[in-house]
C-alpha cells in the first residue's frame, strides 16, 4: 500500500511526520557541530515525544527542555544529562530535587540573584549540590545577562558559597529568527558565541570553574563558522525545520518533515477559496511569516503525497475551518478540489502546530511499510 492511500485512511486533521526527511535534517546539523568540534544538546520541546527523541538523541548525550514534564518524562526513558532552559522559579525546586533523586543529572537555570539565593538555600536544605547555568543576553532578545554586568559574578559566588553548583554559562540568540540571509546569520552567530565566551572568561578570571558554555537556536546552529570557546550547542526546531525557518533560508520547502492532513469540507467558488477542516486549533495561531519576504498565511499547501501546490496557502483561519486559495498576486490557477480531497498543510512554526495534536502519523523511512504511530505528551 503506498504512503498516499496508507494516509487516505486516516481520519483528519491530523498530524503527520515524514521520518526521512526528519533523519536528514538530524543527521546535516550533528554532521555540521561535528565538523566545528562541539556537541550537540537538542532542544527536545519541539519533538515531546519519546519515539522521536531517541531519533533526535542518536549522536547526542545531553538534552534541552522547556518545561519540567519533559525533564520527567524524558528521564524516565533513559535520557539523564538535561538542562532546563527557563528560568527557574522557587516553587519547582522540590521538583527538581526529586528528579536529580532519581538520577538524573537535571541543570537549572537562573539570570538574577534571587533566583541564586533560593537554589543555593535549596541545595543546603535538601544537603544536595543544585547544578546551575548562568543565562546570558547575547542579542536583546529574551532574559539573561550582558557579558561584563557584575551580577553574573555576584550569582557565580552565590551559589558556589551556598552550597549549590556552578555549571557554567548559556545563551539563545533568539534574534537571529529575524535575520535575512546568510551575513547576517552568520553574524548573528559570531554574536551570540562571543557573548557567552566573554562572560565564561569573566568567570574564570574571577576564580569560578566554567565547564559549560553553551549556545544555541537552530539559525545559529547551521552557520555558526567558528565555535572556539563553545562546548555545546542547543537547537530543536531543526528536527523537523518550518516555513519560518525556510523563509530565513535556514533551510528549503522540501526539508520540513512535519505537515497537518486536512479534508476539503466546501467551497466559496464566487471568492475563490476551499474550506478545509483545518482551523487554527489544528495549525496554531502562529502567523510568524507574516514579517517575512514571503507571507505563507496559515501554512502552505501541499498535495497528499507531499509536493507542494504552486501558490496555494491557507489564507485565513477559524477554530476549525481553514480557508485555502491562491496567494494574492499570483497567476497561479486554483486546482479543483472537490470535497473529501486530501491535502497536507505546511505549517508555519512546528512547535506551535505539533502542541495541537497528541501524536504522529509516522511515514516511515525504511520502504513502504505501514504508517507508525508515535505519541506525544503535553504539560509542565
Amino acid at each position: 500500500m503506498s504512503h498516499a492511500s496508507s494516509l487516505s485512511r486516516l481520519s483528519t486533521p491530523c498530524l503527520v511526520l515524514d521520518e526521512a526527511i526528519m533523519m536528514r535534517n538530524i543527521g546535516r546539523l550533528d554532521d555540521r557541530l561535528s565538523a566545528l568540534g562541539v556537541a550537540g544538546r537538542p532542544h527536545l520541546k519541539t519533538v515531546k515525544s519519546v519515539d522521536a527523541a531517541k531519533q533526535v538523541m542518536a549522536r547526542a548525550s545531553g538534552a534541552t527542555v522547556s518545561t519540567l514534564r519533559e525533564a520527567e518524562v524524558f528521564s524516565k526513558a533513559g535520557i539523564t544529562d538535561i538542562l532546563y532552559a527557563v528560568g527557574i522559579t522557587p516553587q519547582k525546586l522540590p521538583r527538581v530535587l526529586a528528579l536529580r533523586g532519581t538520577g538524573c543529572d537535571l541543570i537549572v537555570l537562573l539570570d538574577s540573584v534571587a533566583q541564586a539565593e533560593c537554589v543555593a538555600q535549596a541545595s543546603r536544605e535538601a544537603k544536595h549540590a543544585i547544578p546551575a547555568v548562568i543565562e546570558i543576553d547575547s542579542d536583546g532578545h529574551r532574559a539573561g545577562l550582558r557579558p561584563g554586568d557584575p551580577t553574573v559574578l555576584e550569582i557565580a559566588t552565590i551559589l558556589a558559597s551556598g552550597g549549590a553548583e556552578l555549571r557554567g554559562v548559556m545563551t539563545h540568540a533568539g534574534g537571529s529568527y529575524g535575520a535575512r540571509g546568510e551575513d547576517e546569520l552568520v553574524a548573528f552567530a559570531e554574536r551570540e558565541r562571543d557573548a557567552v565566551v566573554a562572560a565564561a572568561k569573566e568567570l574564570r578570571t574571577g576564580g569560578h570553574a566554567c565547564p559549560m558554555v553553551s549556545v544555541g537556536s537552530t539559525p545559529t546552529a547551521h552557520f555558526a563558522r567558528d565555535l572556539t570557546g563553545v562546548t555545546e550547542v542547543r537547537a530543536g526546531v531543526h528536527v523537523f525545520f518550518d516555513l519560518v525557518m525556510a523563509g530565513i533560508g535556514v533551510c528549503t520547502v522540501e526539508d520540513i518533515a512535519l505537515s497537518v492532513l486536512t479534508t476539503v469540507i466546501g467551497h466559496q467558488k464566487e471568492r475563490g477559496w476551499v474550506l478545509v477542516d483545518a482551523g487554527w486549533m489544528a495549525m496554531s495561531r502562529d502567523r510568524g511569516t507574516a514579517s517575512q519576504a514571503v507571507d505563507q498565511g496559515y501554512g502552505l499547501v501541499c498535495g497528499i503525497e507531499g509536493r507542494v501546490i504552486d501558490d496555494l496557502v491557507v489564507i485565513g483561519a477559524n477554530q476549525e475551518h481553514g480557508i485555502v486559495a491562491v496567494r494574492s498576486g499570483s497567476r497561479a490557477v486554483l486546482p479543483d478540489l472537490p470535497v473529501g480531497t486530501m491535502l497536507r498543510i505546511l505549517p508555519n512554526h512546528a512547535c506551535a502546530t505539533a502542541a495541537q495534536f497528541d501524536g504522529y502519523e509516522v511515514i516511515p523511512a525504511a520502504g513502504d511499510g505501514a504508517l507508525q504511530y508515535w505519541p506525544r505528551f503535553r504539560g509542565w
